[in-house]
């Protein structure tokens, strides 16, 4: 069983490797290049599509081990996961090649959602947890998909939400979930080596979407074994969920469209005010290792306290987003001028 777990961990991270390396040729000789420009903080025509290393790899490896480790997933919801993720990645590749318009790519979206979450209701979940299940995923894909927007953070995002989750799900002795979990950490890994400062490839709508699926339904099916450890794998994405949906808030308020391009998340902000995107990856990341990791741990250790502790989590988050927002506004561009709004 060990040999078995680790096969599955390794081939999720060289098959991932492999794809991707593929993947930037392939890009190339479409011409899928993200050009540079006013809403886009890279300086270099870069190839994108690259997400569909990890959609593959994770597609056959987590799909494995979920089936064939001990697990008290049903093949119904496997099956469910596998074919969302399909859904997901499928609009994404398209959107990669010919973008489209917002309502087919929620409409598919939302669909791969409703899909997973009646295999939920398929085995014994109750109906009234659905329209939850539909908001916590969309918001889950489309968020992900907002926060793509420099070398690394998605990717380092994944690997630390997948590796995390896997862990909880260790912690209460369910392999199988937990070596799901860990091939889309070890895919994300693969990912990341070309997807660094400077990147050598995007991820594409491919990709960052699958991503928010990914991370959806790893923390519903952990809540599915272990409802105590559903606030743990909340705190576990509050650098993301906190940057999105405040700036998501902050445009709806204004006047401006949710979901047109721009540049007004606070990595964003932090880019633009002169910061390095290995940089910004770094105070991302910072927050994960030093808040979100030791807090998911105490709640999962004190489940009678994961609440409070959660909301304290996401005020602390959104408390440093406004500060640290206003001083991106407030510090010098590298050109010597402030950063206009």
């Amino acid at each position: 069983m060990p040999g078995l777990a680790a096969g599955w961990l390794v081939s999720s991270f060289v098959l991932t490797s492999l794809l991707v390396g593929a993947a930037i040729y392939y890009a190339r000789r479409r011409g899928m290049l993200d050009q540079p420009g006013h809403r886009r903080s890279h300086r270099i025509p870069t190839p994108r599509g690259g997400g569909i290393g990890v959609v593959v790899a994770v597609f056959i490896c987590a799909s494995g081990a979920l089936l064939t480790l001990s697990s008290p997933i049903s093949t119904l919801v496997v099956a469910g996961m596998a074919a969302a993720l399909f859904l997901v990645a499928l609009v994404g590749w398209w959107d990669d090649h010919r973008p489209l318009p917002v309502w087919p790519r929620l409409g598919t979206q939302a669909a791969a959602v409703v899909l997973f979450s009646f295999t939920l209701i398929a085995t014994n979940l109750s109906w009234y947890w659905f329209p939850l299940l539909l908001l916590a995923g969309m918001w889950s894909i489309n968020l992900h998909n907002f926060m793509d927007g420099i070398d690394g953070l998605l990717a380092q995002q994944i690997v630390f939400v997948a590796g995390a989750l896997g862990c909880l799900a260790w912690s209460v002795a369910e392999p199988a979930l937990a070596i799901g979990a860990g091939t889309v950490m070890t895919a994300g890994v693969g990912f990341w080596l070309y997807n660094r400062s400077p990147a050598r490839i995007f991820m594409g709508d491919v990709g960052s979407g699958s991503a928010g699926l990914l991370v959806f339904v790893f923390s519903v099916l952990l809540w599915r074994v272990e409802p105590s450890l559903a606030w743990a794998a909340l705190v576990l994405s509050s650098a993301f969920v906190t940057d999105a949906s405040l700036t998501l808030l902050t445009r709806m308020t204004g006047g401006r469209s949710w979901h047109s391009a721009h540049r007004e998340h606070l990595y964003q902000w932090m880019v633009r005010s002169g910061m390095s995107h290995a940089g910004v990856d770094a105070r991302y990341l910072g927050w994960n290792l030093l808040i979100a990791a030791p807090a998911a741990w105490w709640m999962a250790s004190h489940p009678e306290a994961a609440l409070p502790i959660a909301v304290a989590i996401y005020v602390m988050a959104a408390m440093l987003w406004l500060v640290m927002k206003r001083r991106c506004l407030q510090r010098p561009a590298a050109g010597g001028r402030h950063v206009a709004a």
